[in-house]
């Protein structure tokens, strides 16, 4: 079995759970498609659950599978099945020879892998290569273009099938759930209702991922983007309700109600932290006084150059910066070059690695000046800060002051916002630590991503209107201990708390968003 054509084979035991689930919802299917078959599972499960559909047609571009299938034959006493190696992707949907017609069944469990990871695998079972979400500019060169075989398998099905009002099911990642639904608000695909099943896919699979069986049955009579999600196949209470609400994915409709009231759009912008895809050579530890880099190596370089650094695993915790970083540019794209005469002894340095910067993956490198980092700009350097991790479930907002002087620098897995000083700092994070802020993200939030935390989450809270939501005295009594640690004078209470959180809108140094 090749990775890119099919991750999983379904047991017959999780394939008799999930015709269970779909039985109960009392619906009887005259036809099945399986555009994805493998060898054959599903089909072999309905054949043996004694409802029998008048037509199921699958289809699997690997002939060995299809040989597999030849199996269900002596099952198939009615005559029902016609199992063929087909190209998916190159399938017209509309045009299928469907001897019958009854309502439609989609059903399997469709490649887990991505379009990215199919790429490396020198995989040609994939869709047209195009940008599938119509992302621009950054979200499309740095990752967010980025999507599940699935989800591309998915989307072919409601929009090729749309007339047909199937009922489509299939087990995929929840993330590929989640993406799917908000896909289909944003195009108005007619959803007429949908519901997820979690499943323990270490057990079906022994895979590390959040997996579900995600039911969706179109309509043209109502458009409903909200799914229930269940904490199992065998289990009928409802664990929670997700949905879109205004374009937005929210991950429990009934919390988010609690704080929708500063779901809009963020006044600051937030900001990643450095990217370099070189730690070894750019992140220094120190030890009695030197720098030394991730090969042991002893870096004697300029210090003007080193920043102290937090990453993701210390911001969250609490801790201090264990490592400095190497920052060789002030904004994206500067020439580099005037390091050999202003900063010889790091220029010699950098040199000695230029192989391994050379070779570093990302596009984001291709065309620039030597040693170029990611991610920097003025902002960069703000010497206050308040920033949070993309990466852990518990989210945490931390207020960032300077260090010996100079400013902290973070790893691109955390997001900050710079401020102009540490009043504003002290206030933000305490606007965004409160109950309110909080409310919001967990509602919003979905905790088995690899990153919950993301920049489009963060842009969502409108901060002028959580400072009208909160309690005035608590937010100054928290920014004041806030103060009080960094060593500066608290705020009186007669400041005015609006033009100390928003500043002067710092229009040059550090930009707001607009």
């Amino acid at each position: 079995m090749r990775k890119d054509l099919g991750d999983f084979q379904t047991p017959l035991e999780l394939v008799e759970l999930v015709l269970e689930v779909l039985n109960d919802s009392g619906q009887n299917w005259g036809r099945v498609l399986e555009p994805t078959c493998g060898s054959g599972n599903f089909i072999e499960g309905i054949l043996r659950s004694g409802y029998m559909p008048d037509e199921i047609l699958g289809f699997d571009i690997q002939e060995s599978y299809i040989q597999e299938c030849q199996r269900l034959k002596k099952l198939d006493t009615n005559n029902v099945v016609n199992v063929r190696s087909e190209d998916f992707f190159q399938l017209n949907l509309r045009e299928l020879d469907w001897k019958s017609g009854g309502d439609l069944l989609v059903i399997g469990n469709p490649p887990w892998v991505t379009n990215s990871e199919l790429g490396s695998l020198g995989s040609d079972n994939s869709p047209r290569k195009h940008n599938l979400k119509g992302l621009k500019g950054l979200d499309a060169l740095t990752g967010s273009s980025n999507f599940d075989i699935a989800e591309a398998i998915i989307i072919k099905l409601l929009r090729d099938l749309e007339r047909e009002n199937p009922t489509v099911a299939m087990l995929v990642k929840t993330s590929v759930a989640r993406n799917i639904l908000e896909y289909a608000s944003q195009q108005g695909l007619p959803i007429e209702s949908c519901s997820i099943y979690r499943i323990d896919a270490k057990k079906w699979f022994n895979a590390s991922a959040d997996a579900c069986l995600f039911c969706v049955k179109l309509g043209q009579d109502r458009f409903n983007y909200s799914a229930k999600v269940y904490d199992s196949l065998e289990n009928a209470q409802v664990e929670t309700t997700i949905g879109v609400v205004n374009g937005k994915m929210v991950a429990n409709l009934q919390a988010y109600e609690n704080s929708r009231m500063i779901d809009g759009k963020c006044q600051f912008n937030w900001r990643q932290g450095l990217k370099h895809d070189l730690s070894k050579v750019m992140e220094l530890s120190r030890t009695e006084g030197d720098l030394y880099n991730g090969f042991g190596v002893r870096a004697t370089i300029e210090d003007n150059f080193v920043y102290p650094l937090l990453k993701s695993s210390d911001l969250s915790n609490g801790g201090s910066p264990r490592f400095s970083v190497i920052v060789t540019q002030k904004k994206i794209g500067e020439d580099t070059l005037y390091l050999e005469h202003s900063a010889p002894k790091l220029w010699e340095y950098l040199t000695q690695y230029k192989d391994l910067f050379d070779n570093r993956k990302s596009s984001i490198y291709r065309g620039k000046p030597p040693f170029s980092i990611f991610g920097v700009g003025e902002y960069s350097f703000a010497m206050y800060k308040v920033a949070i991790s993309g990466m852990y479930k518990t989210p945490r907002f931390r207020v960032l002051g300077p260090l010996d002087g100079k400013p902290v620098m973070l790893d691109d897995t955390c997001y900050f916002i710079p401020c102009e000083s540490a009043e504003q700092a002290c206030l933000l994070g305490s606007l965004l630590n409160s109950t309110i802020s909080m409310d919001f993200i967990n509602s919003t939030t979905f905790w088995d991503s690899k990153r919950p935390v993301t920049k489009k989450l963060l842009q969502r809270i409108d901060i002028r209107a959580l400072l009208e939501a909160v309690d005035k005295e608590r937010l100054l009594e928290s920014a004041n201990q806030c103060l009080i640690e960094l060593g500066v004078p608290a705020i009186d209470e007669q400041s005015n708390l609006e033009k100390l959180v928003f500043g002067d809108q710092m229009q040059s140094k550090i930009p707001f968003q607009q």
